[in-house]
């Protein structure tokens, strides 16, 4: 296999790993838009999804497939022909494509999950492959908990992998559990010890468990590897993947430690990760490194001395670099169209000319609303106007009253897609609670509340409030997301929006048990 030594891989697991963080699922527009994020990047590879785990989940990979110009767009599959071959069928119409198959070799696994000796491991593994390989030149094959199954053993596997046809071999760390110096042997006794390692790409996936997800793939990257799998923000299943934006920002920083390159924009991290912490309603924690509120802010008496001398004495990166801009630009209700447009190219945000009147509207209304916008308002803005969540239910009016002792009350005047107007009145333990209550009656749905949250998005007295709801409906988590200076009624879209992505889910669930009666299946795994 030629491949660039120079050159590390980045394989964006978003969509698939990232997504399988609790209360981190994305409806099919919602991932076409990370997606495209993805593209603009310049991430390597896509992995879409795991189109045999739901008719939603083939679905999304067949769009982005369609759409998505650039990246390699892969699916993930276990190691049997049906699940490879709806893979396939859903990468039918990607420019550039791959498969990516998967089966557990550990210990642990083996006894307990698979029941399997490491024969039929092998055995299943080399088949896996071989399907793969003729549905597609472009082969990943991974180990499913590689960095607790015994080395000549694992040895054998990738051996046998390889040979069978794997273009990629990834390692992975499923749980979380090795340490650098020992993941670091691992990969030196593979490229050692297996006999053709030259013909596959060595990858790296790595689990956060114990915090050294992204420790663990640089030490990878050191000992051989040419491919990372990561996921923006580091979301992913329990604690988490490896960080996108931290090993390249680690990559490019310390370029003349590592010698190597990749073809991410950095200066697209940070737009990238704010929509992706939008989406999932997942915030970004302020100490978050590359992309956190305080990755570049200096309080310190001392440090704020040194900046003032040179921005080398307390910054390892300028700020520029990964897309966040430093202007001190604020904007009101006098500035234009112009002064608007600059600010939102600024922050990384790219909007066609239809998608700019809309947000700029929103922005003058706002500003009626508020003395100052800054750019947690217009990211706010163009975010929510990108990925409105489109539903039956739309919210035409809300009232709310509140105090003297008297329960708070509220009364809201629902529209459905249908053109009925239903308006209900009801009384809560306070304005958000009557109003939650009141959609609740309105729409029909009852739901079990599990979270809220509010934050700001941006400074001031006028600042407006992010509300994110978590509810429990059939054993599954919903999410949504809204932002206005009124808090209630940023609580009452949210909620809103919590609503129409069950109506939307029951309808896709419906279409799912006809489909399954035709003979469809559903799986369920992870690597």
């Amino acid at each position: 296999m030629t491949q660039n030594p120079d050159q590390v891989l980045i394989f964006d697991t978003t969509l698939r790993d990232g997504e399988q963080s609790p209360g981190c699922s994305m409806t099919q527009p919602e991932k076409l838009r990370v997606a495209r994020a993805l593209a603009e990047l310049g991430v390597d590879v896509i992995e879409a999804g795991f189109p045999a785990a739901s008719r939603g989940d083939f679905d999304a990979v067949s769009a982005i497939a369609r759409e998505i110009a650039g990246p390699i767009v892969c699916g993930l599959a276990r190691c049997n022909r049906d699940d490879i071959e709806l893979v396939a069928k859903a990468l039918q119409h990607a420019p550039r494509r791959r498969i990516h198959v998967f089966l557990a070799t550990s210990a642990i696994h083996r006894e307990h999950k698979l029941n399997m000796a490491k024969e039929e491991i092998v055995r299943i593994a080399v088949e896996g492959v071989k399907i793969a390989r003729d549905l597609c030149a472009d082969v990943e094959f991974s180990p499913e908990d590689a960095s607790r199954t015994e080395l000549e053993f694992l040895a054998q596997v990738v051996e046998a992998v390889i040979d069978a046809g794997a273009t990629t071999v990834n390692i992975p760390d499923t749980v979380g559990y090795t340490v650098p110096d020992e993941f670091g042997e691992l990969f030196r006794y593979l490229r050692q010890n297996v006999r053709g390692i030259e013909r596959a790409r060595l990858s790296v996936h790595c689990h956060d468990d114990l915090g050294m997800a992204v420790a663990n793939s640089l030490t990878a990257v050191v000992a051989g590897a040419r491919q990372i799998e990561c996921t923006v923000n580091g979301i992913g299943e329990r604690a988490g993947n490896c960080s996108l934006e931290e090993v390249v920002m680690a990559l490019k920083t310390r370029e003349t430690f590592f010698n190597l390159r990749t073809n991410v924009q950095s200066t697209r991290l940070y737009p990238t990760s704010r929509l992706v912490s939008n989406i999932v309603g997942m915030p970004i924690p302020r100490n978050k490194a590359i992309v956190g509120e305080n990755a570049f802010a200096h309080e310190s008496g001392i440090h704020q001395h040194g900046m003032l001398k040179h921005h080398s004495t307390y910054e390892i990166m300028r700020p520029e670099s990964v897309g966040l801009s430093r202007s001190s630009l604020v904007l009101g209700k006098h500035s234009g169209r112009h002064a608007f447009r600059e600010r939102v190219q600024q922050l990384g945000f790219e909007l066609d000319e239809l998608e700019f009147n809309r947000v700029f509207a929103e922005f003058k209304a706002l500003a009626d609303k508020k003395k100052e916008l800054f750019d947690g308002d217009i990211e706010a803005l163009v975010l929510r106007a990108e990925g409105a969540a489109s539903g039956p239910w739309t919210l035409e009016d809300l009232q709310t009253i509140a105090g003297g002792g008297a329960p708070a009350r509220a009364a809201v005047k629902l529209r459905h897609a249908d053109g009925r107007l239903v308006e209900r009145g009801v009384t809560g333990d306070g304005p958000v609670d009557a109003a939650v209550k009141a959609i609740e009656t309105a729409t029909g749905i009852d739901v079990a509340l599990r979270k809220f949250e509010l934050r700001s998005v941006s400074a001031g007295e006028d600042a407006q409030g992010e509300a994110i709801v978590y509810v429990e409906y059939n054993e599954r988590t919903y999410r949504g997301s809204s932002v206005s200076t009124d808090i209630v009624e940023s609580s009452a879209r949210a909620f809103l929006e919590v609503v129409n992505r069950i109506e939307l889910a029951r309808k896709a669930g419906a279409r799912t048990r006809d489909e399954r009666t035709g003979g469809a299946r559903i799986a369920q795994a992870a690597v």
